[in-house]
C-alpha cells in the first residue's frame, strides 16, 4: 500500500515501541490483522525475526506463523518519524529514554498509548511529551517469549486504553485482539497492579501460572498480600477497578482465592482463562537474568505503607526475595510459600 493509499484509507502506521514480549505480540497481531506495524527493537531481535518471522500462539489454540516481511523491524529510533500511533511496551525503568526519543523523532500528532505495567509511566512520558496526545493502557493478559520468534498469551483479557479523539482503540482492535476505550484509566491500573502483585509470587514459586492458583497454599499467600496492599490503597486514598470484570470488585478478590479450591475453579473459570504453561513477566525475567519490575509493583505498595505509616511485611517480604533473586541471576528460585512468609 503506498503512502497515498494509506491516507486514503484511515490505516495509521502503528509503531511498537520496545518491542519485547508484550511488543512483538501486539505487534503480530495488528500485522495479522494487516495493520501497517513497525517494531522498535534490539538488534538480537531483528536476527531473531528476520530469520523465523513471528509465530503467534495462545491459551485457546491460535498457531499462526507471520512471515518475515509482514512487521518493519528497526533498531534506529529515527524510525519514529513515520509514526501515527506509538505504542510504548518499553520496561518502566526505560519510559523517560524512550520519551526522549519520541520526542527528538516523532511527528508531534502521533498518538503515544502506554502499554505497560506500573501506575506512573503515563505521567512519565506527558512530562517528557507537554503538549502530545499521550494515553495511559493496560494489556490483562500474559506473554512469554519462546524462543525462535515465538510469543505466547497465556492469559486472556482486552487492553483498555484511555478515552480521546480518534477512534483509537478502533484503529487497533483486530480480530483476536481487542481494544476498548475507557474514561478514567488510573483506578484500572491500579486494580492491574494488584493482580500483578502475583507476577512476583509466580516468580519465586517456579511454577506454571495455573498451577500455582490452583494451590490453596499459594491463593492464601496471594490474598493476605493482595489484602494488605488494598488496605494501603485504601489509606492513600487510591480507588481501584477489577480490570478483569467489573462485575467483582477489587475489595472481594482477596475472598475469593480463599475460596475451597473446588468453589475457586468455577469462580475462576468465569473470570479467567489460564494457558497450563503460562507464567509471568517477572519470571521470564528472572529466568533470563533480567531486571524485573517489582519496583514497581511490590516497590510502590512499600512506599506508600512506609508514607501512611502502615505495615506491609508480605510485600515487603516479596520485594526483598525478588531483589535477592535478581543479584544471585540464578533464575527463579522454586520457593514455597511458607519459606515466602518466612515461618
Amino acid at each position: 500500500m503506498t503512502d497515498q493509499e494509506r491516507k486514503k484509507s484511515g490505516q495509521p502506521r502503528i509503531l511498537v515501541a520496545g518491542a519485547g514480549s508484550i511488543g512483538c505480540f501486539v505487534g503480530g497481531m495488528l500485522a495479522r490483522g494487516v495493520q501497517d506495524v513497525t517494531l522498535l527493537v534490539r538488534p538480537y531481535m531483528v536476527e531473531e525475526i528476520a530469520i523465523q518471522g513471528i509465530l503467534l500462539t495462545d491459551f485457546g489454540g491460535m498457531d499462526e506463523a507471520l512471515p518475515p516481511d509482514s512487521v518493519t523491524l528497526v533498531t534506529d529510533p529515527a524510525g519514529l518519524a513515520e509514526a501515527d500511533i506509538i505504542l510504548v511496551t518499553v520496561k518502566s525503568g526505560a519510559t523517560a529514554a524512550i520519551a526522549d526519543q519520541i520526542a527528538e523523532h516523532a511527528p508531534k500528532e502521533a498518538v503515544v498509548v502506554s502499554l505497560q505495567n506500573g501506575t506512573q509511566n503515563a505521567h512519565v512520558l506527558r512530562d517528557r511529551l507537554q503538549g502530545w496526545d499521550v494515553r495511559a493502557g493496560m494489556v490483562p493478559f500474559n506473554v512469554v517469549a519462546m524462543g525462535g520468534g515465538r510469543f505466547h498469551r497465556g492469559t486472556s483479557g482486552d487492553i483498555m486504553i484511555e478515552k480521546g479523539p480518534g477512534h483509537v482503540a478502533r484503529k487497533l482492535s483486530v480480530n483476536g485482539l481487542d481494544v476498548h476505550e475507557v474514561k478514567y484509566m488510573e483506578p484500572v491500573q491500579w486494580g492491574k497492579l494488584l493482580i500483578n502483585l502475583n507476577n512476583a509470587l509466580n516468580a519465586l514459586s517456579d511454577l506454571p501460572l495455573r498451577h500455582q492458583i490452583m494451590d490453596m497454599r499459594w491463593r492464601r499467600l496471594m490474598a493476605d498480600q493482595m489484602k494488605e496492599a488494598l488496605v494501603v490503597l485504601e489509606a492513600a486514598g487510591i480507588e481501584t477497578t477489577n480490570p478483569v470484570t467489573q462485575a467483582v470488585p477489587m475489595r472481594l478478590v482477596p475472598r475469593i482465592l480463599r475460596l475451597p479450591t473446588w468453589a475457586f475453579r468455577g469462580v475462576a473459570k468465569a473470570m479467567l482463562a489460564i494457558d497450563p504453561t503460562a507464567r509471568s513477566s517477572m519470571w521470564e525475567d528472572l529466568s533470563k537474568g533480567r531486571h524485573t519490575e517489582v519496583d514497581e509493583l511490590q516497590g510502590v505498595i512499600v512506599g506508600l505503607a512506609r508514607q501512611h505509616g502502615i505495615p506491609a511485611p508480605i510485600n515487603e517480604r516479596v520485594l526483598n526475595l525478588i531483589r535477592e533473586a535478581e543479584a544471585a541471576n540464578a533464575g527463579a528460585p522454586g520457593l514455597r510459600p511458607d519459606q515466602i512468609r518466612g515461618t
